[in-house]
């Protein structure tokens, strides 16, 4: 729906009767939304307008990225409490939807078979909203009709189980996915379809068969989520669905495309996108630098033939035949996502207006002296000490540029128009095949990884496009690894681990590092040519790469997630405001969230 802010707007009737008994049909009441099409199609717009996701910027938290020096939160040092993780579990949506399908059970205007498309996209959103409770906390309560808050015993009720809860979300998905279309046109095209029914519900039930919910790998949950992806991939791909044809980059600026699956449309100016905050200093306003690239994700992309790009720090550092030839290597001939997903030093940064004509952003750094420091020099940048626009030391250098709108400048970073994708058929391809490796089918596993690479464009004479994998844990290792590129800034990282439980990939790397490429020779700075850029082979013999282990500068800022707390708490106001609510017992309580 490219129309996101739908205005009812009524004429009101101008009373030319003096009759004490006239009704005004045209005025907007409660009574009289539900005796017109078009009030009922826009009560369930906004709900659209309240919960569809957009453009997620979360990469702070994640070996994804960083937000600048001492960003990281508590949580991922290790410092929780009850309290700084309590869920309040707000339950405003599922109100809203409740209310709308009781009323649209007694809605006359509309026939059964005009009801039926309605009550599946709300239908879809409850199970949406119900997904994300469970997906933080395990079961919760249960509420499937609007409540009367008059009736105030009835408002207190107990947590249902998570398998109930589960239960419950399966049947209003499977009654959506029978009840709506098979797609949308016009400019209906953006509602809930029975393909981005099918999608969520294979997403829902691979998170549930992981080991977050499911430590024992019960092989029953694996099938069923199989068998849901399975079905999702082969309808979609009936409705022409399918991975896009394109450069991957071109997924986020070709609308429509056949990747598709669920979408914010954003369009100028009735729903744009800000994006002042994924961008560099210099080249925005009122916020900025956040969603910069740390090592592991720099480093996770492979060369252009699959392989893998390795790096040895110590010979980074001593060896200036290997650091020469390491720089070719990291900024030529990598998979092609790396360079749609991330902006590096030294190259073009996409926006209409960088510095001046032809000039590339050289977040390059040089090295000052600072006594103050325990290393005795600090990193400044070429662009901040030339021209005084840019950002000094303590940063990743390195920016999102996923989903950037090139069409921005400084003056409109408030106005990009960028349709943010939440569900793509890549998504639901590594579904179903991360599923298929759980249950041993490690054919169809690998072909799913083989598909996605082929599309990416890196090229193979083997057929492997670098997947070496061949065992159901190396294969399970492969996705873990091939999800982090694919889907990078698409907030989807923090999920993945911690279905996985794989907060030990996190812990692993203690700090936030970055690869700087520091100027070899200062004297060469005056008469720098801005216009020239890394790729270049010249201009990267005049620059050597510098491994910074912490870029937060202080090591008391390291990963450090606690590996017994999986769960969240649920927060102390809503078990303060109903007894009955448990808490998890991961958090002294006695609900298990498991069950």
């Amino acid at each position: 729906m490219k129309r996101k802010n739908i205005i009812c707007s009524l004429a009101l009737a101008i009373l030319c009767s003096c009759s004490l008994d006239y009704e005004n049909s045209g005025t907007i009441t409660p009574d009289n939304v539900w005796k017109d099409k078009t009030m009922i199609s826009s009560f369930l717009t906004d709900i659209y307008g309240r919960m569809l996701p957009g453009w997620p910027v979360s990469a702070n938290n994640t070996d994804e990225g960083m937000n600048g020096p001492t960003s990281m939160s508590e949580y991922v040092r290790g410092q929780i409490t009850i309290d700084n993780c309590g869920q309040k579990l707000d339950y405003g949506n599922i109100d809203r939807i409740n209310f709308f399908l009781d009323q649209l059970e007694t809605v006359t205007v509309l026939t059964d078979e005009e009801k039926k498309p309605l009550r599946g996209q709300a239908l879809f959103w409850r199970a949406w909203d119900y997904w994300g409770k469970i997906f933080s906390v395990g079961g919760v309560p249960l509420i499937l009709h609007f409540q009367d808050v008059t009736d105030v015993p009835s408002l207190f009720v107990t947590r249902n189980s998570t398998s109930e809860c589960v239960e419950q979300i399966v049947k209003d998905l499977d009654e959506a996915i029978a009840s709506l279309p098979d797609t949308w046109e016009g400019k209906d095209y953006g509602r809930i379809d029975k393909g981005c029914a099918m999608a969520f519900k294979g997403r829902m039930l691979l998170q549930y068969a992981s080991p977050l919910f499911n430590p024992n790998s019960d092989q029953s949950r694996w099938e069923t989520a199989y068998s849901a992806n399975k079905a999702a991939v082969d309808f979609l791909q009936s409705v022409g669905k399918g991975l896009y044809e394109g450069d991957f980059a071109d997924i986020w600026y070709d609308e429509q495309n056949r990747e598709v699956v669920m979408v914010n449309q954003y369009i100028y100016p009735d729903h744009k996108l800000d994006q002042k905050s994924i961008r560099p200093e210099p080249l925005t306003k009122d916020g900025a630098n956040n969603n910069q690239a740390i090592f592991p994700l720099l480093m996770a992309f492979p060369k252009g033939d699959g392989s893998k790009l390795e790096l040895d720090v110590n010979r980074l550092a001593n060896d200036p035949t290997y650091n020469e030839q390491f720089m070719t290597d990291f900024y030529m001939n990598r998979d092609p996502r790396f360079y749609a997903t991330i902006f590096c030093p030294g190259t073009e940064y996409p926006c209409s207006d960088v510095l001046t004509d032809d000039m590339k952003y050289w977040n390059a750094w040089k090295l000052m002296a600072d006594e103050g420091s325990s290393t005795g020099y600090k990193y400044v940048t070429l662009i901040q000490d030339q021209l005084n626009k840019g950002i000094g030391g303590n940063s990743s250098g390195y920016y999102q540029k996923k989903g950037l709108d090139p069409d921005l400048t400084q003056a409109t970073v408030y106005d990009a128009d960028i349709d943010w994708i939440e569900i793509r058929f890549a998504e639901v391809l590594m579904n179903y095949g991360e599923c298929a490796n759980e249950l041993g089918k490690s054919g169809e596993a690998l072909q799913v990884l083989y598909d996605i690479r082929k599309r990416a464009g890196i090229e193979s004479s083997t057929g492997n496009y670098g997947i070496t994998a061949t065992s159901q844990s190396d294969i399970r290792e492969a996705y873990i690894n091939e999800r982090f590129i694919e889907f990078a800034y698409e907030g989807k990282r923090w999920a993945d681990l911690r279905r996985w439980k794989r907060y030990d990939i996190l812990n692993n790397l203690k700090y936030r590092a970055s690869l700087y490429p520091v100027i070899k020779d200062q004297s060469n700075i005056a008469g720098f040519d801005w216009t020239k850029e890394m790729y270049d082979p010249e201009v990267r013999k005049l620059f050597r790469f510098e491994y910074v282990e912490c870029v937060d500068m202080d090591k008391q800022y390291m990963f450090n997630l606690d590996l017994n707390h999986w769960f969240y708490s649920i927060h102390k106001e809503v078990i303060d405001r109903n007894s009955k609510i448990e808490q998890n017992a991961e958090w002294g309580g006695t609900f298990d969230p498991l069950k």
